[in-house]
């Protein structure tokens, strides 16, 4: 059975002070303060107030920019991500918002200045908006099947 994400009014309830002000009110945390901005573990990151899933740390990478910067997004089973793309206008220039699909957070932005040999996208996200999930706790925490994006690294 597919796990239902919705925005949960206890979890944004539940929000720190950063975390409120970064997915309910489009903010940004500081560069190189966040908490996942350098974690190499394995595992996934969800959405803080959905749980919905966003990225996985295999299509995650440096970049240089002090916020966690991924490849790409998660996708579901039948192709879908839980992330929706909008225009951005804020700080004098145009750029382009991700949010999540289901709990409408602002999660950062996305850039045309990833590694081309992995497809040339960088999503820049805040740590505040995301809940890492490490590999071994997948299936405690209902996210078993996402345990074989990470089949290659286990070999």
């Amino acid at each position: 059975m597919a796990r239902q994400y919705q925005k949960n009014p206890a979890a944004v309830g539940a929000l720190s002070p950063e975390q409120y002000h970064v997915t309910q009110r489009n903010g940004t945390e500081r560069p190189f303060t966040g908490e996942y901005w350098d974690n190499h573990e394995p595992g996934i990151y969800v959405d803080i107030v959905s749980g919905e899933p966003l990225f996985a740390s295999t299509d995650k990478f440096d970049s240089g920019s002090g916020w966690p910067s991924f490849t790409r997004p998660i996708l579901e089973p039948d192709g879908t991500e839980n992330i929706v793309s909008k225009r951005d206008f804020s700080h004098l220039m145009i750029r382009t918002e991700v949010r999540s699909t289901h709990a409408d957070s602002h999660l950062g932005h996305v850039f045309h200045d990833g590694p081309r040999e992995r497809g040339g996208l960088r999503y820049c996200i805040n740590s505040a908006a995301l809940r890492f999930i490490h590999l071994d706790d997948l299936e405690e925490s209902g996210y078993a099947d996402y345990r074989g994006l990470f089949v290659k690294e286990e070999a």
